[in-house]
């Protein structure tokens, strides 16, 4: 059975739009098209509906901050082709699409350890080494030693690529990658409690 992206939303209790980053962001199997219409196979919707929720209370750390991101897009910058996420993209240019440049506290998101990368709410990538950052002319932060420890290429199976070398990011990027992490943010940094981890609430 086949759902049009309408459908899958409103399966899932979520924004057109953001169903469709997903699509975009080609993070989908199985997806087909019917005129102009993207279908998407109810089996897909099924599973992400299923993503467990990121188990953030077994973090080292009382809150941590979170970088939400759209679909993949380019841009004409000394540093890098790409901002935001696609599946598609390999992961030095993922690292550099993620890494800056974000209005943020940067000591706040140095001290959580770890900085979960969601889209539509499903954590997609995993960056570490937030040590040290960097501060552009516009207020603006990049964190230039960052690692990236994992990405997501497939959210319905789901299918990881752990990419860290350390045992510790290893057991970061298996630990969150894949998961549901609801956060709410004016802008691309979210601040989440890592104790308020397991409610059960419904994705926004």
């Amino acid at each position: 059975m086949l759902l049009t992206t309408g459908q899958a939303a409103q399966e899932l209790g979520c924004a057109i739009t953001t169903f469709r980053r997903l699509v975009h962001a080609g993070l989908l199997p199985g997806l087909s098209r019917r005129g102009v219409r993207v279908m998407v196979p109810l089996h897909v919707v099924q599973a992400l509906g299923q993503r467990r929720h990121a188990p953030l209370d077994r973090l080292d750390a009382h809150e941590i901050a979170v970088l939400r991101v759209d679909a993949a897009k380019q841009v004409q910058e000394p540093d890098r082709n790409w901002i935001g996420f696609a599946a598609s993209l390999a992961p030095e240019d993922l690292l550099k699409a993620l890494r800056g440049w974000w209005r943020c506290d940067a000591p706040s998101v140095a001290a959580g350890g770890v900085l979960p990368v969601t889209l539509s709410g499903y954590v997609v990538a995993v960056l570490t080494g937030l040590e040290d950052w960097e501060k552009n002319t516009q207020g603006r932060y990049a964190f230039p030693h960052a690692r990236l420890v994992g990405y997501v290429t497939d959210l319905a199976t789901p299918v990881h690529h752990v990419t860290a070398s350390s045992q510790a990011d290893r057991m970061l990027a298996d630990l969150l990658l894949g998961s549901r992490l609801v956060s709410h943010s004016g802008g691309a940094i979210a601040y989440v409690p890592a104790h308020a981890a397991r409610r059960p609430d419904k994705e926004a």
